[in-house]
């Protein structure tokens, strides 16, 4: 779509969306990052999720079906994970598996949990890799810092760990049926100065990268794919015009749906949360601010954690 010749409003652009575009949009970079605007916001975020895929959640234990319950079995018709009356152990497929295999939720097996860091630290690596290839890219945004953003992203935490804590999917959404949903939200909940401990040093290690990645990586990447690219992809496909900060109706849905659809086990705690760093973005109008937020909130939680041992929340 062309500019018009007499502004920077894209030309077709019906009059009720014109105001989403007044104002000054971040310049793009030159080279590829200005081809190809999306690379920057969406490369990292990406990467991150591809190889996040492949991260083993902690084993799912089975246990013989109760009275009146129905047992899970496989596709084969055998119990999963626990002994048959054939003193065999299977898993949702019907093989035979030993004492030590672990399975997912589902009955399937699954990498190791042991094996958690290793994939981790791959993912973080790779990510950084790609943030740096970007770097053009987020440089585009003038780096300034407003002191709203450190307030919210102290508030914030603390509404996060509250609400999580009253256990609302819990409590609302498994007596709907919901429990599957629930579930896919489960966080690995990896404790490295606990499965570690046998090895200090690495313990310590990967606690420090874990950090990095919740406090500093993370909070980068989701601001720019979500904010920066996601929000104002939906309002127009010349999203890059879109001064940051600007947002019509379906960009706001989109800001707090999206994040809920990422976090299913906090889902209520994610609306809100998500809600107020929308009224940051849109109050200064500046991504950094967004990403300073996050940062904080992550920090936070992360001390949070290691102080009170609610593992279960990372």
């Amino acid at each position: 779509m062309e500019a018009s010749a007499d502004s920077d409003i894209p030309a077709g652009v019906p009059e009720s969306k014109r105001w989403l575009f007044e104002g000054e949009a971040p310049p793009l970079p030159r080279g590829i990052w200005g081809r190809w605007p999306a690379l920057t916001f969406v490369l990292p975020f990406v990467v991150y999720m591809l190889v996040g895929m492949f991260e083993p959640g902690p084993p799912k234990t089975f246990q013989p079906a109760k009275p009146g319950e129905t047992p899970k079995v496989g596709k084969l018709g055998h119990p999963i994970g626990i002994v048959g009356e054939d003193g065999l152990r299977r898993d949702a497929d019907g093989h035979v598996i030993d004492a030590e295999t672990e399975l997912d939720e589902n009955g399937y097996i699954q990498m190791p949990y042991a094996y958690y860091p290793r994939v981790y630290t791959i993912k973080i690596i790779a990510t950084v890799v790609a943030m740096i290839l970007v770097i053009p890219g987020y440089l585009s945004f003038p780096l300034r810092l407003n002191w709203i953003g450190i307030a919210v992203g102290v508030v914030g935490v603390a509404l996060w760990i509250g609400i999580c804590k009253l256990g609302l999917e819990q409590r609302l959404l498994v007596p709907l049926g919901l429990g599957s949903l629930v579930d896919m939200g489960a966080r690995t909940g990896f404790n490295p100065l606990e499965q570690l401990k046998e090895n200090p040093s690495w313990a310590y290690q990967f606690l420090a990268i874990r950090l990095l990645g919740l406090a500093i990586i993370v909070p980068i990447i989701e601001e720019f794919f979500l904010r920066g690219f996601l929000i104002r992809f939906v309002m127009d496909i010349d999203w890059f015009k879109i001064p940051f900060g600007r947002v019509d109706k379906l960009g706001l849905i989109t800001s707090v749906a999206f994040p809920m659809l990422m976090h299913p086990g906090e889902l209520f705690a994610a609306f809100v949360w998500f809600s107020l760093v929308t009224w940051l973005m849109i109050r200064t109008k500046n991504i950094w601010d967004c990403v300073a937020a996050h940062a904080v909130t992550n920090g936070l939680l992360g001390a949070w954690v290691i102080w009170s041992g609610d593992w279960w929340l990372m």
